[in-house]
């Protein structure tokens, strides 16, 4: 059996537990909505990198399969249903990328509920994030998330290097269509295409990972009056 397969299969599994929970606790709503605001930050924050035509694409595979307020569990399920066929078709970079990209929904969705219930119902701007933010710490799953955003750049800029892939991906799209599986092959297409436009990976992805922790790190440091020195940026939803 492929190694990726049975970590895939745990944060599957974790994730599917985690929006069953939200959905009992009637969170979903209020979740999908920090989501929300979290991707315009993001994007406020980048401003410079999500305006340039090269990493546009990029930009916004990250915001939307990867941190916005979308249903995924289509998806997921596609994933569920096929994991071990996958294996057998993919090569193991893709299944890597895959690893990452589920790891990284499963752990962002943990953190967000944990944002979202220490908010207490208030409105989302950087004022009350921030302190959220803060209160839920967990320093070391924050740096776990930018390690996994990493991890899966490079992932990916790998994937769009092997010989074929781009043309196994495109013929596959009927078959997937066929097999009701056209959400994950989406999914996997767009990764593809949106990296293999970008040229130096480390030029999008090194700024993203260097802000972020730069972001999280005053955020949660004792030192910064928050009040005083908010890093996060004005946005609205």
């Amino acid at each position: 059996m492929n190694q990726t397969v049975q970590p895939l299969i745990q944060h599957l599994h974790r994730l599917n537990a985690k929006r069953e929970l939200v959905e009992r606790m009637g969170q979903l709503d209020n979740i999908h909505q920090l989501q929300a605001w979290q991707c315009e930050r993001l994007l406020a924050s980048h401003q410079d990198l999500a305006q340039q035509k090269r990493y546009q694409d990029a930009m916004s595979f990250f915001v939307d399969e990867l941190y916005g307020p979308k249903d995924f569990s289509q998806r997921d399920a596609d994933i569920a249903r096929v994991i071990p066929k996958l294996a057998k078709v993919l090569p193991d970079k893709a299944m890597l990328a895959l690893e990452d990209a589920i790891a990284l929904n499963a752990l962002s969705f943990d953190l967000d509920l944990e944002v979202t219930e220490a908010l207490e119902g208030q409105e989302i701007n950087r004022d009350t994030y921030a302190v959220a933010y803060r209160k839920v710490g967990r320093q070391a799953d924050r740096q776990k998330q930018l390690d996994l955003i990493y991890d899966l750049g490079m992932q990916l800029n790998d994937v769009i290097k092997i010989k074929g892939i781009g043309m196994l991906i495109k013929f596959a799209r009927r078959p997937a269509k066929i097999a009701g599986l056209l959400t994950l092959h989406e999914f996997l297409e767009r990764g593809f295409n949106a990296f293999k436009v970008i040229g130096d990976v480390h030029g999008f992805v090194d700024p993203v990972i260097t802000r972020e922790k730069e972001l999280m790190e005053t955020l949660l440091s004792p030192d910064t009056d928050l009040t005083q020195h908010n890093p996060l940026p004005h946005v609205k939803i």
